[in-house]
């Protein structure tokens, strides 16, 4: 009896092993997918002339806005996520710091999802592609 729940176990942490590393290949799968979406936003942005901007971060609370060193364009209209120039994509959002509010917020790129928001419930979830394509045909006009 003891012999089958040692077993068993063991079966279910292999499983469980089995499943995490499937889903682990299929993040990994999909933030390439989206990357090279995010590498061709960067050609076609430079190709019909966009400038990129010095990006900012909002506080997690959304009461404060820092500069930060990353440049790229915005893909929301709240600005809560961008693409950098480096074809990075990026979260918008940083704890607050003193540091940051005098000498700017460090950005880290974030993995790239096809689906952004997915999951996040703070807005509507939005292919990436799409968001890409909107922004671009924005041109200059984007807020």
């Amino acid at each position: 009896m003891q012999d089958e729940r040692v077993a068993w176990r063991e079966q279910q942490k292999r499983a469980a092993a089995g499943r995490g590393a499937a889903l682990e290949a299929d993040r990994a799968a999909e933030a390439r997918r989206a990357g090279a979406l995010l590498d061709d936003f960067v050609r076609r942005a430079a190709e019909r002339g966009l400038e990129p901007h010095t990006l900012t971060a909002k506080t997690l609370d959304g009461r404060s806005t820092y500069k930060t060193t990353v440049r790229g364009w915005y893909l929301k209209s709240d600005r809560s996520v961008a693409v950098g120039e480096d074809g990075e994509y990026y979260i918008l959002t940083v704890p607050s710091s003193l540091r940051a509010r005098f000498a700017g917020a460090d950005l880290s790129p974030s993995m790239p999802r096809m689906i952004v928001g997915a999951g996040g419930g703070d807005g509507e979830p939005m292919p990436l592609g799409q968001l890409l394509d909107r922004r671009l045909e924005a041109g200059a006009r984007w807020p």
